[in-house]
């Protein structure tokens, strides 16, 4: 085989190589960092469902009724407006993959109940964001194979989000990252 042609197979599989990899489902590792030098405030995070750090039972997953599980939080600093729930799973193939966004969620919440609905706008002001599937709403873990890591994350804010409902996490994040008062996790696993 000719040299040339031999470099131009070459490149041309290397451009394919990249643009399958940047054509990930999933959402870049978009994270909220304090400031440097500064912490945020903690908020205890916890589910009737299951345990940190053990399993999520098969009913808030894709292989059963997929509806999201209930969720409990602590008392949040003053001056809290509104609070925001993420569910994402890093260890998906193609990049982070966000399972939910619910956002607006207002002040005197402490808890939201299972089986939240899909639907973008919420009776109580809240709203649904978009999840990696592109769906609004809650979707449950569904992991191709292995045991994944899902992070459930409540954030506190100083402001309610001048956002539509459906929004990405790359939309919301950059615009709530000012406005976050305090912090919490909930860690759960889930294999097929």
């Amino acid at each position: 085989m000719d040299r040339r042609i031999l470099l131009q197979s070459i490149l041309v599989l290397i451009l394919f190589a990249s643009l399958l990899v940047g054509c990930g489902d999933g959402d870049d590792d978009i994270t909220i960092e304090p400031p440097e030098g500064e912490e945020f405030m903690s908020i205890s995070l916890t589910s009737s469902a299951f345990r940190d750090g053990k399993t999520i039972p098969t009913k808030y997953t894709c292989d059963e009724k997929d509806i999201s599980p209930p969720l409990r939080w602590s008392e949040p600093p003053e001056g809290t407006q509104s609070f925001v729930v993420v569910c994402d799973d890093p260890d998906a193939p193609s990049g982070t993959w966000v399972h939910w966004l619910i956002y607006n969620i207002p002040a005197d919440t402490r808890s939201l109940p299972e089986a939240i609905p899909t639907t973008p706008n919420l009776a109580d002001g809240s709203s649904n964001g978009k999840n990696s599937w592109k769906n609004s709403g809650y979707g449950g873990p569904c992991p191709p194979s292995s045991t994944h890591l899902y992070f459930f994350k409540i954030y506190a804010l100083d402001t309610i989000l001048n956002i539509d409902a459906g929004a990405s996490k790359e939309i919301l994040y950059p615009i709530m990252e000012e406005h976050v008062l305090a912090r919490g996790e909930l860690t759960g696993t889930y294999s097929r």
